[in-house]
């Protein structure tokens, strides 16, 4: 394994909509084809030695969005994660399965659905996928927040290493490279706290072209850089 290849790999699986517009099809063909896409980018990170990855589902803002889209999101989520084939498939390759984000906001029939799931793969080694679903950057700072003071841990206690043990990425390194597809350039409140120092990296690409080559692509990218973590 290449020992510059990131251990932590962010990803915006974005433009699965306008790719299904643009090919005349409904936009539930571009969810679905790009969560299918997601299961072989888990492969493709395997494969070449990344460990972790961390891909935005739904963020807090997308509760704003008219009701009847919240909820066909909130129900294709269920559908695939309770699709027996793709989850029995990532189960096989090793991957471990968790959901972030606010799980008081999401529908009681899908959190059992995650809770099955991240039962069923909790010993799982060979690679970790973080699902953000109703996941927010600044939310996640603010939640970190109130528990410490809930806990009352005394000011001078509180460090950034304090903090990052209260956030959702608990006891996962930092990212190390945020892939953007879609064509959008910016960070749109996600992981705002631990991708302080990671890599950027911009497709031009609809989630459901982006391929193999494109992956290799924003790894050689990766490894040219040199991370000086503001030193």
């Amino acid at each position: 394994m290449n020992s510059n290849i990131p251990q932590h790999i962010v990803l915006f699986p974005d433009g699965n909509r306008r790719w299904a517009r643009e090919k005349g099809l409904p936009t539930i063909k571009g969810h679905w084809q790009g969560f299918e896409n997601l299961q072989k980018f888990c492969m493709w990170c395997k494969k070449r030695g990344v460990k972790i990855g961390t891909a935005f589902g739904f963020s807090t803002e997308n509760w704003k969005r008219p009701k009847a889209e919240v909820k066909y999101l909130m129900e294709l989520f269920g559908k695939v994660l309770s699709n027996k084939n793709y989850i029995k498939k990532l189960h096989q390759e090793g991957v471990k399965i968790k959901v972030i984000g606010q799980k008081e906001r999401r529908p009681k029939s899908f959190q059992k659905i995650i809770e099955k799931i991240e039962i069923l793969t909790k010993n799982n080694k060979a690679f970790h996928l973080n699902l953000a679903v109703s996941y927010g950057g600044r939310w996640d700072v603010v939640q970190a927040v109130k528990q410490i003071i809930a806990k009352k841990i005394p000011v001078q206690q509180i460090t950034e290493e304090l903090i990052a043990r209260y956030l959702s990425t608990t006891g996962l390194p930092d990212p190390d490279l945020i892939i953007r597809a879609g064509g959008e350039k910016r960070l749109s409140n996600f992981v705002l706290w631990q991708g302080a120092y990671a890599e950027l990296h911009f497709s031009p690409k609809y989630w459901p072209d982006f391929n193999e080559r494109d992956l290799d692509e924003a790894l050689a990218e990766y490894i040219k850089r040199q991370r000086k973590f503001g030193k």
